[in-house]
């Protein structure tokens, strides 16, 4: 962070210091002189704090609940500070809310704490400031704040007030990171150096690829400029079908890679969980994480709980089929695009099929696009015995192009143990024969 940055962010939080002190010293003395600071907001910084204040023209209710959970990322004792000078003696202090982490020692501000910063303990005041903790709100409905649960039975403002990790990090070092896959968040995000040129699909296929591109680009305008919101719903959902290998993932990860756009797949087995309730939990994180984010959710495998509904049998299906419509209506709900992916299209129940904008079939290529996968996969390094016809390979072997590659790492590195000079056909041969015998076929 630059020096001007840092000096911006200082007078920021010296504005939250001077009004926490303000709503103190008029609960302690009514008749205090104590006047409420002015809120300035420099124009012309690069700051990312004041570049979000005035993008979206926050107010200033606003900016002083982005500041009171942001400060104690910035400065650990900040309330605590504040208090030490107020009530040298301690002391109980209920209305100022926060509480104490396990590992971090300050006070962190709760949506109670918030509600004195804004309101003091004026009930009529109060009562207004809990409307800016609704979720429609610009600050809530993006997932930059959020409210963490209450214990049961307390006040929900007693929940402590959550500032996006992300938003963390770009409003404090202007960095943008990215999560990790972990325990809270199931998906990793996953990239290609690859182009378009060098995924080879049916023209058929590569026509309704570009259709969801079409989209990316173009939605925005679409929803908003032409005002068509009224009318279409939020999304494009579509489903990626047919044999591994058959390039899937990779049109997956191109469409982020062409569109400037984050592409996770999610981690299934992270997601569905045998206890009751816990796979809508993980789904519902797994969402409102990505909720505005602009990413592509990839859902690879997705068999797995995407799967047809069951008759009702025991509890166990009854709660099955929970999961599966709960999936349905989040993934209805969600404004991006969600990929699913299966190898076969009559394993996804029709509840999802038919609200599908997309069901693209991934064929296992024809003779002619494997010799087009075989020339483009064998490194320029590489020369061919007198032997190899790359013809007659691809048509006579049935491979997808994930095959093809996975045979031409075995054959180059038999010929670099063997310090062989070209690459034989018994090299590559014995690379095909391995991919057949993992899907059990006879060479």
């Amino acid at each position: 962070m630059s020096t001007e940055s840092a000096q911006n962010l200082e007078n920021l939080l010296s504005f939250l210091h001077d009004h926490v002190c303000y709503q103190i010293d008029h609960l302690i003395d009514a008749n205090s002189t104590t006047e409420k600071p002015p809120l300035t907001i420099e124009e012309g910084t690069s700051l990312p704090l004041n570049n979000l204040i005035h993008q979206y023209e926050l107010p200033e209710e606003d900016v002083i609940l982005l500041l009171t959970a942001l400060a104690p990322h910035v400065q650990p004792g900040f309330y605590d500070n504040i208090l030490a000078k107020k009530f040298p003696s301690g002391g109980s202090f209920p209305e100022f809310g926060g509480h104490v982490g396990k590992r971090h020692r300050g006070i962190m501000p709760t949506g109670e704490t918030a509600l004195f910063i804004l309101g003091g303990s004026n009930i009529a005041n109060r009562i207004e400031g809990r409307k800016l903790f609704d979720n429609q709100r610009f600050l809530f409905r993006t997932g930059v704040l959020s409210l963490g649960l209450p214990e049961s039975g307390e006040p929900r403002l007693s929940g402590q007030l959550l500032l996006d990790e992300e938003y963390t990090e770009l409003l404090t070092t202007g960095l943008e990171i990215k999560p990790d896959l972990s325990p809270t968040f199931p998906a990793e995000l996953i990239n290609t150096d690859m182009e378009w040129s060098n995924l080879i699909l049916q023209q058929e296929t590569i026509d309704e690829v570009q259709e969801i591109e079409t989209w990316l680009k173009h939605n925005d305008t679409l929803l908003n400029d032409w005002d068509m919101g009224r009318i279409i719903k939020p999304g494009y959902r579509v489903m990626f079908y047919g044999a591994p290998g058959t390039g899937k993932t990779l049109t997956a990860s191109l469409l982020g890679k062409y569109t400037n756009r984050d592409v996770y797949r999610i981690d299934l087995s992270m997601v569905v969980s045998k206890y009751i309730g816990e796979t809508e939990k993980n789904l519902s994180s797994l969402f409102n994480k990505a909720k505005n984010k602009d990413w592509i959710l990839f859902f690879d495998e997705a068999d797995a709980i995407f799967g047809k509904r069951t008759n009702v049998r025991d509890a166990h299906d009854k709660y099955a089929n929970q999961e599966v419509s709960y999936l349905l209506q989040r993934i209805e709900a969600h404004p991006g695009l969600v990929i699913l992916a299966s190898n076969f299209k009559s394993n996804i129940d029709e509840a999802f099929t038919r609200r599908f904008h997309s069901l693209i079939e991934f064929k296992v290529p024809s003779s002619e696009e494997r010799l087009r996968l075989w020339e483009m996969s064998l490194p320029q390094e590489v020369s061919l015995a007198a032997d190899v016809n790359l013809s007659t390979i691809a048509q006579r072997y049935e491979l997808t192009g994930a095959n093809i590659v996975n045979a031409i790492h075995f054959a180059c590195l038999k010929q670099l143990e063997e310090e062989s000079q070209e690459l034989k056909l018994e090299y590559i041969e014995a690379g095909i024969m391995k991919e057949y015998r993992k899907e059990g076929k006879s060479f």
